[in-house]
This record gives C-alpha cells, sequence and structure tokens, in this order.
C-alpha cells in the first residue's frame, strides 16, 4: 500500500480523543483526590472509593470507560475496511460520523451528564458503527465469491 488511507484520519482521531479524555480524567480525580484527604486502600471494594469523589469527577473517568468498550469494534473495523479498500466518501463520512458522535457522547457524559441526551447520542453513534459494519461484510461477501 503505497498511500495512506483516509481512514487512518478518524481512526487516530478517536485514539487521540481518547488520551485527552485520559488526562482530563486525572486532571480532575488526582486533585479530588488530595482535597478529600483520601487514603488510597488497595483492599477496598473496586469503585468503593471513586464513588466517594464528586459525580463531576467520577463522569470524566466513567467516559474514560466508555471510550475502552464500544470503540474497541471501530478500531479493527476501519483497519478491515482498509484491507477490504472500501474507503470511499461514504465510508470515511460514517467513520468520521461515528468519532464526532463519540466525542459529542464524552462531551455531554463529562459536563452535564444528562442521561437521555448521553443515551440519545449514543444511540445515533450506533448508526454509523452499524453502517460500516454492514459494508465491511457485504463486501468481504463480495469478494470471497
Amino acid at each position: 500500500m503505497s498511500q495512506y488511507s483516509p481512514l487512518l484520519g478518524p481512526l487516530l482521531a478517536l485514539i487521540l480523543w481518547s488520551l485527552v479524555m485520559w488526562l482530563w480524567m486525572y486532571a480532575t480525580r488526582i486533585p479530588a483526590i488530595l482535597k478529600s484527604g483520601m487514603s488510597l486502600d488497595p483492599n477496598a471494594l473496586r469503585g468503593e472509593q471513586m464513588d466517594q469523589l464528586p459525580a463531576k469527577v467520577r463522569w470524566k473517568a466513567d467516559n474514560f470507560n466508555h471510550l475502552m468498550e464500544q470503540p474497541t469494534l471501530f478500531y479493527p473495523l476501519l483497519i478491515v475496511l482498509v484491507l477490504l479498500e472500501e474507503q470511499g466518501s461514504a465510508v470515511q463520512v460514517l467513520a468520521w460520523s461515528y468519532v464526532l458522535l463519540r466525542v459529542a457522547h464524552s462531551l455531554v457524559q463529562a459536563l452535564i451528564n444528562k442521561i437521555e441526551l448521553r443515551f440519545a447520542v449514543y444511540l445515533l453513534s450506533n448508526i454509523p458503527l452499524f453502517a460500516l459494519t454492514a459494508i465491511a461484510t457485504l463486501s468481504f461477501m463480495r469478494q470471497m465469491h
């Protein structure tokens, strides 16, 4: 492959956004832990100590965890689309739409955490993910015959 795929853009953008959320998570979590005087206990039940932090601090960590869940389907899916040579403008629009919707989801969750709005954005982000999956599946089936 002599040229770079345009699908590397949305793939890298979502990785970069995930790292931004990681930085934001620790930029809020560490000061909150220090301010509260919390002593970190390795024997505490999972999540028990973090539940003591203010909700606005926890929202960033919750979102970072979300970025480690469903988007793990997106990354290999884009690689599959590149290998299948499905990189047309519709695929690019769908890939960027997914990234922008995931960023919007992060911002909603990290800033206001209005669950109804967050869920709506999450549902919308599934549309390009399902469409990209359908395109990859159909292309794979076509190329197998």
